[in-house]
């Protein structure tokens, strides 16, 4: 007997056999409403954000971020728990936000796997309900940590 799961589509409690989302009565209009839904989703973020060229990510950005992944071809935050991860990312390790100087500065760079860029840039930008990193460090409840990591950051 296959395991079963619930079809997807808002209301329908008709069981699917694992590994498929809708039933057979809801398969096209749940496919369409998925790719309605993505489409929303990347307007959203085009109005919100703009292009990645218009936010500095155009070609020069992408002959850097190759050149830099092939020179550092490990996630840098993987390695210092001693685990080899792919980097897949180039992170601005002080986000530039605008400056030209943070923006193309070596220096200021990090190879990422994904899931640690994810992870930093949502603790940054007070991704997914967090607080941003500027908000933590004033309400830590540790002074000396926020001191300590201020004192980095500044480095």
């Amino acid at each position: 007997m296959p395991l079963l799961s619930l079809c997807s589509y808002p209301g329908c409690r008709h069981p699917v056999p694992r590994g498929e989302k809708y039933c057979d009565k809801h398969k096209g209009a749940g496919t369409r409403r998925e790719q309605l839904q993505k489409k929303e989703r990347w307007e959203r973020r085009f109005r919100k954000k703009g292009s990645s060229a218009a936010r500095g990510y155009g070609a020069r950005w992408r002959r850097l971020r190759e050149r830099f992944l092939s020179e550092h071809p490990l996630c840098a935050e993987c390695l210092k728990q001693g685990r080899a991860v792919p980097a897949t990312d180039v992170d601005h390790i002080r986000p530039h936000k605008g400056n030209e100087d943070l923006m193309w500065d070596e220096e200021n760079l990090q190879a990422l796997c994904h899931a640690c860029h994810s992870r930093k840039t949502a603790a940054e930008d007070g991704g997914f309900g967090n607080l941003t990193t500027s908000s933590r460090r004033k309400e830590s409840c540790w002074p000396e940590f926020a001191a300590k990591s201020e004192k980095q950051r500044l480095g």
